[in-house]
C-alpha cells in the first residue's frame, strides 16, 4: 500500500509564523457620548439588579432569632 504525497488540508496555521503582514488595521474610533452614557446605565443596571436580587433574598436566607427551632412530635416520643 503507498501513501499518497497530498498536502495537509489545514497546515496553514502552521506556516502562520512566517507570515508578516505590512497591512494595519484603521485605529479604534472614540465611543460617542451617547454610547458611553449607555455603557454606563448598562453597568448601573445590572449592578442595581444584582444588590436588589441580595436584599430581597436576605430575609428567606435569615433564621429567625428569637423562636427555637421546632420539633418533630416524633423526636418528642409522642
Amino acid at each position: 500500500m503507498f501513501r499518497r504525497r497530498e498536502p495537509v488540508p489545514f497546515a496553514f496555521p502552521a506556516e502562520a509564523d512566517r507570515f508578516r503582514s505590512n497591512v494595519t488595521p484603521p485605529p479604534r474610533g472614540r465611543a460617542s457620548l451617547g454610547e458611553m452614557a449607555g455603557r454606563w446605565l448598562l453597568g448601573l443596571t445590572l449592578v442595581a439588579g444584582l444588590i436588589g436580587a441580595l436584599v430581597l433574598a436576605m430575609p428567606a436566607l435569615s433564621t429567625p432569632v428569637g423562636k427555637p427551632a421546632q420539633q418533630s412530635q416524633a423526636s418528642q416520643g409522642h
